[in-house]
């Protein structure tokens, strides 16, 4: 059976004393977005100079930055764009600006499990995969409620990587309604997101 861990569990401080950057400003990265700064965590978008979402996450009073601007500076990153442009982001925007001890987040693990983003072992890589559209995680949260979640760490290179993505999806609010650890993660799961997420990776 898996564990489930609910907000009990999770320390909102750590996130809350990192500066996240969430890639992409869709679906999904509006409402970790949105979500992450009601919680009080320092949060920045990266986005492309030509996206048409850049006017929607500044008005919305978020800062937005250039995907490598974004990564350098942060040390959590989100990678929540589609899946086809994960390979080239990372290699191209995220992995140069990823010293030792940050951590790499997905929401769902398609990247990892097929080796389109293969992370450095220096740095912190986890998931957090809420069952549920953007819109849906952004409405639960506001509600109070918050959407259930899958949680993995892929890799823990500084011995607490699980407890900062517990802190992220406390963040989210996600823990609020239980983040499950899937108990064998050796092959992608399909769950319910904008992203098409699967869990691949523990």
């Amino acid at each position: 059976m898996a564990k489930v861990f609910y907000e009990s569990d999770a320390n909102l401080e750590l996130i809350q004393s990192k500066r996240v950057a969430i890639i992409g400003y869709g679906s999904q990265g509006h409402a970790h977005a949105l979500n992450l700064k009601d919680s009080g965590v320092n949060v920045v978008i990266g986005l492309p100079s030509g996206s048409k979402s850049r006017a929607k996450a500044e008005a919305e009073g978020l800062q937005v930055l250039t995907p490598d601007e974004a990564a350098e500076q942060a040390d959590v990153i989100m990678i929540l764009i589609p899946d086809e442009l994960h390979k080239s982001v990372f290699e191209r925007d995220i992995r140069p600006g990823l010293a030792p001890g940050k951590m790499l987040m997905t929401a769902h693990g398609f990247s990892l499990h097929f080796g389109q983003i293969v992370p450095p072992a220096d740095v912190d890589v986890t998931m957090i995969a809420p069952k549920a559209p953007g819109h849906m995680v952004r409405r639960t949260y506001q509600e109070g409620v918050g959407t259930p979640a899958l949680i993995a760490v892929h890799q823990d290179a500084t011995g607490n990587a699980h407890a900062m993505a517990l802190s992220y999806a406390r963040g989210i609010g996600t823990a609020r309604a239980g983040c499950s650890r899937p108990p064998s993660v050796k092959r992608p799961k399909p769950t319910s997101s904008a992203n098409k997420p699967c869990c691949a990776a523990a």
